[in-house]
């Protein structure tokens, strides 16, 4: 038996609870995976609500490091004991232990901690392909960061930063402010008290930004187009405020022939290689000490519907993760 959290339907936090699940062993290219830490991200509240629909009851969950505990047959590289870690397209991470498929699991290098890798697989990986393939940052370039002080943000501004950008962070208060410039943000702005644009614009001497880079959705995302120059990308990778309005194409040609994308990280790490690719390049970054990465809560895997109203209620800072 696992000890999971079970959602049996959707909802607010209250429908996240602890229970105990059937665990077979492992089918044949799966290994079993005793968790030690295990990732927070906004898409499990997006599960949790219903916004992006699981099949019930089902469990939360995308991320997680730990221990090979068990192998299938036909499982080659891997063995009993291997610190490991993954971020899946699918639920399911939010239990004490579980199988995997071999392919998608990727090994943890001595210089990287299982609570560090927990924390991020899925939005180390995400803060990647957005600055590596989405939009191949350069020095020079001017990088809009909503959500600065956010897990996937955090990453974001330091990365940016590391390969020579200019970095403008938007964040919710004065604290997240001071996070954010610690970590890396050249100027900061405040949602709800600075004209974003006006800000931009000033900052950037009228010219706008190079690529926004907009997990917020909804309520930023007009202003976010407004913040970019001339043949400028506006990425919109998340919907924490809710789902981005409909707009008319001829909205992208007024402001400049600027680009509009809204990328998914499966589909940039689908392949095994590209996968295995992405995670090398970020745990390096780590190990040189480029990221640094702050998980700012910790929570026991009990208490996941406490985590996920502190989420959305925006107390968190930097990256969460659940303990077995």
């Amino acid at each position: 038996m696992a000890k999971a959290i079970l959602m049996r339907e959707t909802g607010g936090p209250e429908v996240l609870r602890l229970e105990e699940v059937a665990l077979p062993p492992p089918a044949e290219g799966e290994v079993q995976v005793r968790h030690s830490a295990i990732g927070l991200n906004f898409i499990d509240v997006y599960d949790r609500t219903g916004l992006y629909p699981l099949p019930l009851p089902a469990v939360p969950g995308r991320e997680a490091a730990g221990v090979v505990a068990a192998i299938g047959r036909k499982v080659k590289g891997l063995r009993v004991g291997d610190r490991v870690a993954y971020a899946l397209p699918s639920a399911g991470a939010y239990c004490d232990v579980r199988n995997v498929a071999a392919a998608r699991l990727v090994k943890l290098p001595k210089g990287v901690k299982d609570e560090t890798a927990a924390a991020i697989m899925l939005k180390g990986l995400t803060a990647h392909y957005l600055v590596r393939r989405t939009y191949r940052v350069k020095k020079g370039d001017w990088v809009l960061v909503h959500a600065a002080a956010g897990g996937v943000g955090l990453l974001l501004i330091q990365w940016a930063r590391a390969l020579g950008a200019r970095v403008i962070g938007v964040v919710g208060s004065g604290e997240k402010a001071a996070l954010a410039k610690r970590h890396g943000c050249h100027h900061t702005l405040l949602s709800g008290r600075d004209d974003i644009v006006a800000g931009v614009k000033a900052l950037t001497k009228g010219a706008g930004v190079h690529v926004v880079y907009d997990s917020v959705g909804k309520d930023t995302f007009i202003e976010s187009l407004d913040c970019l120059r001339p043949l400028g990308m506006m990425v919109t990778y998340g919907n924490a405020s809710g789902p981005p309005p409909a707009i008319s194409p001829l909205e992208l040609a007024k402001r400049g022939s600027i680009f509009l994308t809204r990328p998914s990280l499966f589909a940039y790490i689908a392949a095994p290689a590209d996968l295995a690719a992405a995670a090398r390049e970020l745990f390096g970054m780590v190990v040189k000490r480029k990221l640094r990465v702050r998980i700012g809560q910790r929570y026991a895997l009990a208490d996941a519907a406490q985590a996920h109203r502190d989420l959305e209620a925006r107390r968190t800072t930097g990256s969460t993760v659940l303990v077995p």
